[in-house]
């Protein structure tokens, strides 16, 4: 990689973007596209049409692939009294600080988890009803790994702003709602066949560390999870990937899902394979990845959108 500074992944993990506010992110991202895109071998065209919602997309040249990364995260929503209701499903402990912010001002309350394992929130006021919270970003960095809340997904968004300095032909997307089962990529698959004829997609995305798919030794590219995709074409990215020299590693589980699900349940003949770094303490704040593995996913990501 040309520049390994980790600073640009930070700000990333400090936006506060759970599912159903992805606004904010796609803020961030159109003025980072502004600010940096001139220094970028080619000017993507920005799409951020009403009818896409908060989704956006950036369309390279004369796009045949498209990458996914969602931009949404898990988190907490204030719900009635002191009382929380999880967005998705992070990691829920006592004691874990979660910011926000309501009509009132800046929240930076506890979790409390009770003996019945009912959530609620401490704070020196009530908190408006509907407000998300999320954990409170404390970026950590080591010789060999990056660890902050929220590097699922933005690692995948992070490896995508990597990606499209030099891309040339491509379409990178940005999706909402993942961490609670989707709902933009229906929207977008539609978009996406209708308008440039794509078949094929990658998903950048984070997985997990398991007993086959271990830290610094490359990109997860995934055969399977929940769902199955088209195994030729599945073939077809793991014969680049040996290609090209750069570190990779199989996965092979039977639960888990990405924005893959919804390409695949889609009516449009779409092909897509998961390829995204490991991560450990998943849905936490203290998610951590390891920095080869970082690399070998932009690296990779850089090959197969040349030669696919």
């Amino acid at each position: 990689m040309a520049n390994n500074s980790y600073s640009l992944l930070h700000q990333l993990c400090e936006i506060a973007a759970p599912s159903g506010s992805e606004l904010s992110m796609k803020k961030f991202l159109m003025q980072y596209v502004k600010e940096n895109s001139k220094n970028w071998h080619c000017q993507p065209e920005i799409i951020a049409e009403a009818e896409l919602q908060d989704c956006l997309i950036l369309k390279f040249g004369n796009p045949k692939t498209a990458v996914f990364a969602h931009m949404d995260s898990v988190g907490f929503m204030v719900r009635y009294q002191n009382q929380l209701v999880p967005i998705g499903q992070p990691e829920i402990k006592d004691g874990y600080k979660l910011v926000g912010q309501d009509t009132l001002g800046l929240v930076e309350c506890d979790l409390v988890l009770d003996n019945n394992n009912h959530l609620f929130y401490n704070f020196g006021r009530g908190i408006d009803k509907g407000t998300p919270l999320v954990f409170k970003c404390n970026f950590r960095e080591t010789e060999d790994y990056v660890q902050s809340c929220y590097l699922d997904n933005r690692l995948g968004i992070y490896s995508c702003l990597r990606l499209a300095e030099s891309l040339q032909n491509g379409l990178l997307v940005f999706s909402c709602w993942e961490e609670v089962g989707g709902g933009s990529v229906p929207l977008l698959a539609k978009y996406l066949y209708e308008k440039y004829k794509i078949h094929q997609a990658l998903i950048a995305d984070i997985t997990w560390i398991t007993d086959g798919v271990t830290p610094g030794n490359g990109v997860a590219i995934s055969i399977r999870d929940h769902n199955i995709p088209r195994r030729s074409f599945v073939d077809k990215i793991i014969a680049l990937a040996e290609n090209s020299g750069i570190n990779y590693q199989i996965e092979v589980e039977f639960e888990g899902s990405s924005d893959g699900r919804e390409i695949h349940q889609s009516p449009y003949p779409i092909d897509w394979c998961f390829i995204g770094a490991a991560e450990q303490n998943v849905h936490s704040p203290d998610e951590k990845v390891h920095k080869d593995d970082i690399a070998s996913m932009i690296s990779l990501y850089q090959y197969l959108l040349s030669h696919l």
